[in-house]
């Protein structure tokens, strides 16, 4: 076995128990993953495992970020684990990130999907990138589909790339102008997310991105179709018309299989996006600072 196979065999196993114990983690990695590895900033290149610096201002306090972005520490357990295993610095944390995604999503019902490896990490972080180029809760079906094509995705890869939002949770301040603005919502749905998060209060309450939070299935499609979407830009995939979003939400509703088969093709396209390769970048010692 060679010494990059025998290291990804070894993330495999430390992501796993660190899963297993600590649902939460597995959620908000999987959060934390997918951001990077949209390669909506400069590509899949860790840049928001960054820390703050007294010289330099990372992407975890961006507000798309800011108490979303967690997991950290795992990320550095891991790391430290491979390091030692493999006696020495051979693997990125943009690969490291790419795995431990991969893995989560596996462990609550994904297919397992090959991870290409080889990205090196980036010597920098944009705070103001992040902020202007992650797209917003509250974009519409347009600007989320021009941000996507921007980076080289396409509307499949959107509707796709959205149904992640079958884990984890959001908080009040990313729906409450949704809930209190939109009419194409279920009025029932409606009325308990407004005595979750009233108007002027409540901001950092949560609440789930589907009805089935801890299991990797097809269930935010179904709520899409029942106008149960909790984020404006989430129900923006469906309006009940006849549109190739709507045709696509129908489609992974009822077909759990394909859904997964293309939730690892998706993936897999943002993760090659602009990669750091060759001399490029570096692998870090610390995935929170630059060598």
């Amino acid at each position: 076995m060679t010494t990059a196979a025998f290291c990804v065999q070894l993330i495999c196993r430390v992501v796993s128990p660190i899963f297993g114990f600590d649902l939460l983690v597995v959620l908000t990695i999987l959060i934390s993953a997918i951001l990077m590895m949209s390669a909506i900033l400069r590509g899949c290149d860790g840049s928001n495992l960054l820390d703050d610096t007294a010289n330099f201002t990372g992407e975890k306090t961006a507000r798309p970020n800011l108490n979303s972005l967690r997991g950290f520490d795992v990320i550095d357990e891991i790391k430290a684990a491979v390091n030692s295993a493999c006696y020495g610095n051979v693997v990125s944390c943009a690969d490291i990130l790419a795995i431990a995604a991969r893995d989560s999503v596996n462990i609550l019902g994904a297919p397992w999907y090959q991870v290409q490896l080889g990205r090196r990490d980036s010597l920098t972080a944009s705070l103001n990138d992040a902020n202007n180029d992650i797209p917003p809760p509250f974009f519409n079906l347009s600007s989320l589909l021009s941000n996507f094509q921007s980076h080289s995705l396409d509307l499949k890869d959107l509707v796709v790339l959205s149904g992640g939002h079958t884990i984890g949770l959001a908080r009040c301040t990313t729906f409450v102008a949704r809930i209190y603005n939109d009419t194409n919502i279920n009025p029932n749905f409606d009325a308990t997310l407004k005595n979750i998060c009233p108007v002027n209060s409540g901001g950092n309450k949560t609440f789930p991105l589907d009805t089935t939070t801890t299991v990797f299935d097809t269930v935010y499609y179904q709520d899409l179709l029942q106008q149960k979407g909790l984020l404006h830009s989430d129900q923006q995939l469906f309006d009940g018309g006849n549109s190739e979003t709507d045709d696509l939400v129908r489609y992974y509703s009822n077909n759990p299989y394909a859904f997964g088969e293309d939730f690892g093709v998706s993936m897999l396209k943002m993760g090659n996006l602009k990669p750091l390769t060759g001399s490029n970048g570096q692998i870090r010692m610390n995935c929170r600072r630059v060598n």
